[in-house]
């Protein structure tokens, strides 16, 4: 059985979601926070974004350099406070960001949560499908659902950001011999029940040149919020 569609905008603090890496990393991801000043991370081995206050100016990247430590890659989102000199942008995808207005969420009867034995499995279906990025501590960061054919693991979604009142969809994955069956959408689906079961709401990123991702989320019930960006820095040596 469904659950029951949100409104129009049931969560009122959806701004967070301009920042949302820095608004997990000092709400629900709290735990998990590495903070110096007006620059935040998660452990690299959880996640590669970090963040700068969303009043952030220039002086936040010193703070960021202080935290990666000398000739480090940094993963930012959004609109962000020009570099000084010595920063050296390594690369810059635009991208979307929908939120749920429509879904028809649903627990899927076939799904099984993934834990920390999984992992490795899931890296490797991460590695020949390249959702983005997925870490060995990634699972940490909520509930990760699967679907196994004659015990190997074909399928895959799971939490990523959790902003207050809000959690994204992320690794949406199938293996290639198994695409084109419905298996990402029922597992978005199944997410997203576990998220709205605690009063949340889902939202996802994409990149904005994916564009059969983009039709597929829209089909289902996700609108678009927000262009943005993801950009990578390497700090100075």
């Amino acid at each position: 059985m469904s659950t029951s569609r949100p409104g129009p905008d049931p969560t009122p603090d959806s701004d967070v979601l301009d920042a949302p890496v820095w608004a997990a990393l000092h709400g629900p991801h709290r735990r998990f926070a590495e903070v110096i000043g007006k620059a935040a991370r998660f452990p690299t081995d959880v996640s590669p974004f970090h963040a700068l206050a969303p009043d952030a100016g220039p002086e936040a990247w010193p703070d960021l350099a202080k935290l990666t430590g000398p000739g480090a890659e940094a993963a930012l989102t959004g609109d962000l406070p020009p570099p000084p000199p010595g920063w050296t942008m390594l690369r810059q995808l635009g991208g979307v960001q929908l939120v749920d207005v429509a879904l028809e969420a649903a627990p899927d009867p076939d799904a099984v949560v993934l834990t920390a034995a999984d992992v490795p499995e899931m890296l490797d279906l991460v590695a020949r499908t390249r959702p983005g990025p997925f870490l060995p501590r990634t699972i940490e960061l909520g509930t990760y659902l699967g679907l196994r054919h004659e015990g190997a693991l074909i399928a895959m979604a799971g939490e990523r950001l959790h902003p207050p009142g809000w959690t994204e969809i992320s690794a949406v994955c199938t293996d290639p011999a198994f695409r084109g069956r419905g298996l990402a959408t029922r597992l978005v689906r199944a997410v997203a029940a576990v998220i709205r079961a605690r009063g949340e709401r889902a939202f996802l990123h994409t990149s904005a040149a994916n564009t059969n991702a983009i039709r597929l989320y829209e089909s289902i019930g996700f609108e678009l919020r927000k262009r943005t960006t993801f950009t990578s820095f390497v700090s100075p040596p």
